[in-house]
Order: C-alpha cells, then structure tokens, then sequence
C-alpha cells in the first residue's frame, strides 16, 4: 500500500518499496537497514561483471546471504558486456586507469530505474558517502549523475541523506529524514559505530572492488583493447600470470604459480594450446590466436625459461593443442631478458 503525504508542497503516492543497489559492502548494508528500519521493503540489486575483483570465484553468495539476512529479496545483474563498451570510449572519460566510473554509476542508475518499473517500487537507496570517492561521490557529480541516468530525485543516499537535497521518498514523508545521517569523507570509524549500534556484524574488509582502476591490469587491457581482443574469455585471462604478444595475432599467457598454473588450465578453449614442463617443476603456459609450429616453439622456450630446466641445453615441454594428440618438444629454453621486448608489462 502507497504512502501519500504532503510535505512542502510534493503531494504524491509513493510505494514503500526501493530498490537497493547492493555490493554486500558496509556501507550498502547499513544504507539497507536505515530505511529497512522504516518499514521500507527493499529489492537487493547486486551488479556483477568480469572486471570486479573475485569475479567467476562464487562470492556473490557474500552479498546474497547479507541480503537474507537483513531479509531482502536479491537480484543479481551481469554488466560485463556494456562495460566493456563503456571502457572502450566512455562519454565522461576513464579515471586513474581504465576505469569509467561516472559512466558505469549512471549505468547502474539506469539498470535499477528500469527495475522499479518492473517491481513497482518507489525509489532507490545507495550506500553512497558524500566525498568518500573522488569522480562519483562529490555533490555536484551526484546530481550530474542522477540527471543523465533520469532519476532526479529519486536516489537516497542514507549515509548522507543530511547533507543533501531532501528527495521525493524524504518530502512525501515515506521515509523519516531525521532518521538519517550525516556521514562524508573516506573514514569508516562513523560506519562502524553505526554498524555496532545496529547490530551488523561479518561484514567484509573495504577493497578495491574494480580492477580498472588497476594501473598494471589497466595497461593489459589497453593492450588488449589495441589488437581489438576483447572478448571475455581474453579479459578473464588478464588477471592471471606473465602475458606475452608474440604476433599482432597471438598471446601467451605463463603461470607464476600453482594457483595460476590452475586458473590457466580454466581458462583453455578449443583453440588454444596448453604447454607444460616435462620432468621438472615448471610453469602451465596457455598459447592463444595462433597454433602454428614456429609460435609453439616461442612458447615452450619461453615456458622452459621460467621452469627447474632453465639451465639445461634442452627441456621437454608437453603440448596438448587443439583437442590433437599430445606432444612433446624438445627446446632450449629462451635465456634472460631474450623475450622482454615481447612481455606486455603489468
């Protein structure tokens, strides 16, 4: 049942029920809870995509259980594809990295408007603190964002909701301003006095949430971007190991260790060849955009130079390319520094 109310001079219905654009963060929980406490029922929206950290590692269960239990109903949403586009030529421009924050905000902004209109709800709620990040979270790029996602008046932030323009869910009375706060700037000590009063507990460690404003994962994908390889299957690949361009066309991708060694053997399409050490303790190398004798060759010597056999005239490197029979090369390894030129940097 809607709310009507009439508060300096805004006289309309508004559902109690939002939209809560939901990391599983701190701040998104206790942002929940403020106007869960109100009586508000909330839809838990959770955005995922292949430049997140932990991506493909099944931590979204993290925020689908902190959802449970503040007793949100989740839903989850795969951003990948357009962001890809957005990181290729965003409209207000990359930030330290690659990263395309105001546009990927007023994306999410647009995805959890179009939500409302499915679901009837109200409004929307953030975990947003005025001044806590730099390209999003000032006031004016707060209004400017709301403005080009089209939802002017409808985004309440309740960490900061004293420090800005009361919104239609303030004005109608829907939700109870003075039940909000004043939080600003990056210190989480307020949150945490908050998240102890409330009676939250387990919530995660803050981290860098997006690789792209990774200086070194910024420069692979740029990288990538430049020979026009940006499927997903090459961007899931950046997080991982050495990478060397051996042709405008072929990459090589070395493990550095054990875990990388078994994220590369993941990651192999049918394309692709996988190479490894055989005999010795070495790296799994997976060589991708171009099977070919001579690029097999550059690869099991590179592959041999970072394995026990690096001093050895010559190593055995196992191939298993293409779905084909297994075969072995005997190479000599690649000798220090002799493949630098070819190495993307991260």
């Amino acid at each position: 049942m809607s709310i009507e109310n009439n508060i300096s001079g805004v006289s309309c219905a508004i559902p109690p029920k939002a939209v809560c654009l939901f990391s599983g963060g701190l701040d998104s929980r206790l942002a929940a809870r403020l106007v869960l406490d109100q009586g508000i029922e909330l839809i838990a929206l959770h955005f995922e995509s292949i430049f997140m950290v932990g991506e493909g590692s099944g931590k979204v269960s993290g925020p689908q259980e902190a959802a449970a239990q503040l007793g949100m109903e989740f839903r989850k949403m795969d951003l990948s594809e357009e962001l890809t586009e957005l990181v290729k030529s965003p409209p207000h421009g990359h930030g330290s990295g690659l990263n395309p924050c105001i546009d990927c905000r007023i994306l999410q902004l647009r995805k959890a408007h179009a939500l409302m209109g499915e679901t009837g709800a109200g409004f929307i709620v953030t975990g947003e603190v005025v001044g806590q990040r730099p390209m999003t979270q000032r006031r004016d790029m707060m209004r400017h964002i709301d403005k080009e996602a089209d939802v002017q008046g409808l985004v309440l932030r309740p960490l900061s909701a004293l420090l800005l323009e009361p919104t239609v869910a303030e004005k109608t009375g829907t939700v109870l301003r003075r039940r909000l706060c004043s939080f600003s700037g990056r210190r989480r000590t307020p949150q945490m006095q908050l998240a102890e009063r409330l009676g939250i507990y387990g919530y995660p460690a803050p981290a860098g949430g997006c690789r792209l404003r990774e200086p070194g994962y910024s420069r692979r994908l740029k990288e990538l971007l430049d020979h026009d390889e940006s499927s997903a299957a090459n961007i899931r690949l950046l997080r991982t190991g050495r990478h060397f361009r051996l042709s405008p066309e072929v990459r090589l991708v070395v493990g550095r260790n054990e875990s990388e060694n078994e994220q590369i053997r993941a990651h192999v399409l049918d394309s692709d060849a996988l190479l490894e050490c055989s005999g010795h303790a070495g790296p799994t190398s997976l060589l991708r955009g171009g099977v070919c004798e001579e690029n097999l060759i550059c690869a099991a010597r590179i592959t041999a130079r970072y394995g026990k056999g690096r001093d050895r005239s010559k190593v055995e490197v196992r191939v298993e390319a293409g779905g084909e029979k297994i075969r072995f090369l005997r190479v000599k390894p690649a000798g220090l520094g002799e493949f630098d030129d070819r190495l993307i940097q991260c």
